[in-house]
């Protein structure tokens, strides 16, 4: 009697797995990629290690990378301090370029949609990038993270349009 009610449960489970979303590890791997290679070409960010993904089942895919808005020169015993001028000039630079990086997220987050086919299209497709600063910088009035997301099939739409840059589409938060 316990044996026919664990092998109905063990079937229950199989029909019930057949049914939910699973996500194909091989489709975040190139998503994970396809991110790296956007920021690298994306003059004139940098990349700080890999992008990462998550599924969340039921919820989507999510995926995180670090990024420098420019190559900030550091500390040496050649340059053991940094000017304020310096200091004002990297602030100036980096502000400038975090329109930039909206726009390039927004395409990322568009095209990554695209490769993510084991993802339902009701489910979200999440970007957050974390924006690096050295501790000298004057960060202020500047986000430490952006994210973006927005439901694949909107994406795809989007993708479909050419229209990656749609800001109503996407879901935009800075912290």
């Amino acid at each position: 009697m316990i044996r026919a009610a664990l092998l109905a449960l063990a079937a229950a489970g199989a029909l019930l797995q057949a049914d939910m979303p699973r996500s194909n590890r091989a489709a975040m791997s190139a998503a994970e990629k396809q991110l790296d290679q956007h920021i690298r070409a994306a003059e004139p960010f940098h990349l700080l290690g890999h992008a990462r993904g998550v599924y969340l089942e039921g919820y989507g895919a999510v995926f995180s990378v670090q990024v420098d808005l420019m190559m900030t020169p550091g500390l040496s015993p050649v340059t053991p301090t940094i000017s304020r001028e310096e200091v004002a000039r990297i602030r100036e630079k980096k502000l400038a370029r975090l329109p930039l990086l909206r726009d390039e997220m927004r395409r990322m987050l568009v095209n990554a949609a695209a490769v993510l086919d084991p993802i339902p299209p009701e489910e979200q497709v999440v970007l957050a990038v974390s924006l690096f600063f050295r501790h000298f910088e004057d960060s202020s009035g500047m986000p430490a993270q952006i994210v973006m997301q927005a439901g694949r099939e909107t994406l795809l739409e989007l993708r479909k349009k050419k229209d990656g840059l749609n800001g109503a589409a996407i879901q935009v938060r800075e912290f």
